[in-house]
C-alpha cells in the first residue's frame, strides 16, 4: 500500500504551507524612514496608494489577512504581514522612524491600533472612523486626527449649495501633507453628467480618484465602473489640490 497520499497530506501539505507563511513580509527595511504607516487596505487605501506613489511618499500597508498580502506582493506594494494592533508588529513597521500612522480598520480596531500606537509619542495618527460618534473615543485614545468620509456627505446634505463661481476647493479635509478628501456636488450643466465612472477614468478627465458616491440618497463607498453620474450625485474625491480643482470645475 502507498503512503504517498498520506503523507501529502498530512506531512509534505502543513510543511509547505509553514514555509509559505514565513515567506510573508513581517518587517521593512532597516533604512526606511519618513513614511506612512497604514493599517488595514482597502479600497480607500488603494486610491491613497496611487497618489501617495506620485508624490513619491515611501509608505508600508500593515495587514493580517494572508490573501491581500499575498494581492499587495503580486503588486509590488510595500507590506508587512502582522495585526496593527500589535506592538511588535508596529515596531517591525519601522513606527520608531515613522512619520504618521493611518488607522484603517473597524472603529474597535482602530482604537486598540491607536492606544499601541501612541506609545510611540512623536508620531501623528490619524484614524478612519466609520460611525462619527466614535470620533471622541478614538481622539481619548490618542488619535491626532479623526476623519470620517460619512459625516462629510452628511455635512453637505446639511449646507447651501456652493457657489459656482468660487474656483477654489472648498470643504477639503487634509488627510496628510498634500492629499485631500473632499466630496462635491454635480451640478445641472456638469460634463460629467450622463458619463460611468469607467468613462471619467478612461477618458481622464481627472486624475483624482473618486472613492464614494452618493445617487438617489443611497450612498456607497464601493463605486462600480458602471455607476452613472447624474444631477445631484455628490461624489467623494481624493487628490491633490491641483487635482480636485480640476474636478470641482468638470462638476459645474
Amino acid at each position: 500500500m502507498s503512503l504517498r497520499g498520506p503523507y501529502i497530506t498530512y506531512i509534505v501539505a502543513p510543511w509547505m504551507d509553514r514555509v509559505i507563511k514565513f515567506r510573508l513580509p513581517r518587517m521593512v527595511s532597516s533604512g526606511m524612514k519618513d513614511h506612512i504607516i497604514i493599517c488595514g487596505y482597502n479600497q480607500l487605501v488603494e486610491t491613497l496608494i496611487d497618489e501617495l506613489t506620485e508624490e513619491d511618499m515611501l509608505f508600508v500597508i500593515v495587514e493580517e489577512e494572508e490573501e491581500l498580502i499575498r494581492e499587495l506582493v503580486y503588486k509590488n506594494i510595500s507590506c508587512i504581514f502582522g495585526s496593527p494592533t500589535d506592538k511588535q508588529t508596529l515596531m517591525n513597521a519601522g513606527i520608531e522612524k515613522a512619520k504618521l500612522l493611518i488607522a484603517n480598520k473597524s472603529d474597535e480596531r482602530n482604537a486598540n491600533i491607536v492606544l499601541t500606537a501612541r506609545e510611540f509619542h512623536y508620531v501623528n495618527i490619524i484614524a478612519i472612523v466609520e460611525d462619527q460618534s466614535n470620533s471622541r473615543y478614538l481622539k481619548y485614545a490618542g488619535a491626532d486626527t479623526v476623519v470620517s468620509p460619512k459625516s462629510m456627505f452628511g455635512e453637505f446634505i446639511g449646507r447651501k449649495a456652493m457657489d459656482r463661481l468660487v474656483s477654489r476647493v472648498t470643504g477639503a479635509t487634509e488627510i496628510f501633507e498634500g492629499v485631500h478628501i473632499v466630496e462635491f456636488p454635480v451640478y445641472l450643466k456638469s460634463p460629467l453628467i450622463g458619463k460611468s465612472l469607467k468613462e471619467i477614468s478612461s477618458q481622464q478627465l481627472t486624475s483624482a480618484k473618486i472613492v464614494g458616491i452618493w445617487n438617489s440618497g443611497t450612498l456607497s463607498f464601493d463605486p462600480k465602473e458602471e455607476d452613472i453620474v447624474r444631477e445631484n450625485t455628490v461624489l467623494l474625491a481624493v487628490g491633490t489640490h491641483k487635482e480636485l480643482s480640476k474636478l470641482k470645475k468638470l462638476t459645474h
